[in-house]
């Protein structure tokens, strides 16, 4: 089994959105919520986990809404989200920023990002959206 990443491509959310709403608990968000920048891993170029990566004015970017196919049951999907975490890493980096943000709840997630290097804040925080218009 061979996993490998690449840079999201127009079209992908039609799977990704699948994704969502096989999850339990989990709520797609809107298109227009999600940036264009982000990672895909395949493994045999089969889509298997995805992240986006929101870009900003300030030294920092956000990895967020990670994701993966639900049906991938593989002995490498830990492997799989490590490489999306760490590519997303080296792509956050090469646009020349120095922090990478995420907001995660899932327990097992935030383990690969403890593994990772990443830290965790000990007090849980929420997260607040308002709609504008």
């Amino acid at each position: 089994m061979e996993l490998n990443i690449r840079k999201l491509k127009q079209g992908d959310l039609t799977f990704i959105k699948k994704w969502w709403e096989a999850w339990p608990e989990w709520v797609s968000p809107s298109d227009d919520f999600l940036p264009e920048t982000g990672v895909v891993v395949e493994n045999n170029n089969k889509p298997v986990a995805a992240g986006f990566i929101y870009l900003t004015n300030a030294k920092v970017a956000l990895l967020e809404w990670i994701i993966s196919d639900p049906e991938y049951r593989e002995d490498n999907r830990k492997q799989a989200l490590e490489l999306l975490i760490t590519g997303a890493e080296e792509i956050i980096k090469d646009l020349g920023y120095k922090y990478s943000f995420s907001i995660c709840r899932h327990k097992g997630l935030i383990e690969t990002h403890k593994k990772l290097g990443w830290h965790a804040d000990k007090k849980p925080s929420h997260e607040l959206v308002k709609i504008l218009n």
